[in-house]
């Protein structure tokens, strides 16, 4: 490696501008950015935005950018987490599933709150829109097996993007970049235990932290503070610590297991991380979601609901059954805790809880967490009907396709199934306009018009006329 990975990153993004993008980015990018001020609206009643925007109002500081909704004007820096926070706290904005999972979108507040500080023009936080899609994904696909096959979280991933994202607008050079990348790079290694087990509202919240730290990086940097150029693949870096890295012949070093060499199944896919910027740009490959859930989730939730609907089942006709998956959804979908979820940051990532209310409501909605829906005894009665199994063959066809067979064996004996390759959503098969405004109306309704609601959304896929600042004035409720 001639040039080190964060330079490569830093020298891409800092001469990429608007007039490279091509529309079909500047359109993706709108649509996400629709979408994401959606799930924010809806986010903003949840219980851990409000406590993390009270202590934020209680410290106060500079008015630099706009809380989402509430039109608090704060520090950047904290702004930045409790958008971000807003817009996944409901487990609803967008999804990419490669070697490793992550949510692009969580990186927009970055580019929201700099661009606000900077007075950037909305087409410079569109380009860095689209510089967050395009190297969170490229790092989903950067280790091989992902890194949370090591049992670490995706945020551990996102404290490398949002540096750049906030670095863009900040309009750092490309060694402040640099250094940007390292200071952020240094610190925010995150584990996996936010999304095992019992959940709590840090499920939702470590990669809003990774968010905010890429923020305060930027700044740093800009005001000359220095950061470890070589944090990805130099001595005890990135690389090296995660598979072991030999840097002089730039290889994964021999690990043994077992009395077995498995370095031989692990590398550092570079190329995909480096190669070819530009030419086709990832957030066109991104997901949307449709179902407020874990993303494992979505064709089993839809094959479940196929299953009902079409065939009028009831929940109390349901003897049994069975969801066929891969083996990575059972593990983090189907353990003991899942079946007996206490919080909406449980349920929403529990396979069983997500079919048994498919099954009984025949729909999936952010009411379906509710304290009241949590102990609703028919889901209850149904939950324990259903379970998991792995499946070698649905493992390989992953993440190329992520299918879904689920079964309903009906207490008089019959038995229905539906078979899902991909979720809506999914690029393959998109959600239309028609849709992603469904979807923004029913998070935002009861906090806009339907006259405000038309007006955001014509203003939004019009948006590179405003200044960042003007642009969040829209969102003042």
């Amino acid at each position: 490696m001639i040039k080190s990975i964060s330079r490569t990153i830093s020298e891409f993004a800092v001469d990429l501008s608007y007039t490279d993008l091509p529309s079909e980015a500047v359109e993706a990018a709108k649509r996400f950015l629709y979408d994401s001020i959606g799930c924010a609206l809806g986010g903003s009643l949840t219980k851990d935005v409000n406590i993390l925007r009270n202590i934020y109002k209680k410290l106060k500081g500079s008015k630099e950018a706009t809380v989402i909704g509430f039109g608090d004007k704060l520090p950047a820096v904290n702004v930045a987490l409790v958008n971000s926070l807003m817009i996944r706290a409901l487990d609803f904005n967008d999804v990419y599933w490669k070697e490793d999972p992550s949510h692009p979108s969580d990186l927009i507040p970055a580019a929201l709150a700099a661009g606000e500080l900077a007075n950037a023009s909305m087409k410079d936080v569109i380009t860095a829109i689209v510089l967050a899609y395009e190297f969170e994904q490229r790092l989903c696909e950067f280790a091989v097996p992902g890194i949370r096959e090591r049992k670490w979280h995706h945020a551990t991933l996102t404290q490398f993007v949002s540096p750049v994202v906030a670095g863009k607008l900040l309009g750092l050079t490309v060694d402040q970049m640099i250094n940007a990348i390292g200071i952020s790079g240094s610190h925010n290694y995150t584990i996996g235990a936010p999304t095992a087990g019992k959940l709590t509202m840090m499920k939702n919240t470590v990669d809003p932290m990774a968010v905010q730290s890429g923020v305060l990086a930027a700044l740093m940097a800009k005001k000359g503070f220095t950061g470890t150029e070589a944090v990805f693949e130099g001595k005890e870096g990135f690389m090296d610590c995660f598979f072991g890295w030999d840097v002089k012949n730039e290889a994964v070093k021999p690990v043994t297991m077992q009395g077995r060499d498995i370095s031989e199944d692990w590398k550092w896919n570079v190329e995909m991380l480096l190669d070819n910027l530009g030419n086709k740009f990832k957030i066109l490959n991104c997901s949307m979601k449709a179902f407020p859930t874990e993303a494992l989730t979505h064709t089993h939730i839809t094959a479940a609901l196929k299953v009902a609907s079409r065939n009028n089942i009831t929940y109390d006709q349901v003897d049994s059954v069975k969801v066929t998956t891969i083996a990575r959804a059972c593990d983090i979908l189907f353990d003991p805790q899942k079946y007996h979820p206490e919080s909406r940051e449980t349920a929403d990532h529990s396979l069983p809880y997500c079919i048994a209310a498919a099954i009984v409501n025949h729909q999936i909605t952010t009411q379906s967490f509710s304290e009241e829906k949590l102990k609703d005894p028919r889901i209850l009665e149904v939950i324990n009907k259903i379970k998991g199994e792995a499946s070698m063959e649905f493992e390989k066809m992953f993440p190329a396709k992520q299918p879904s067979k689920v079964t309903i064996k009906t207490k008089d004996g019959l038995e229905f199934s539906e078979y899902v390759e991909y979720p809506k959503g999914d690029p393959r098969e998109p959600m239309t306009i028609e849709d992603l405004e469904n979807k923004f109306n029913s998070l935002s309704d009861g906090l806009l018009s339907k006259r405000r609601q038309r007006e955001v959304r014509n203003m939004i896929f019009k948006c590179e006329k405003k200044t960042a600042r003007e642009f969040m004035e829209n969102f003042i409720l």
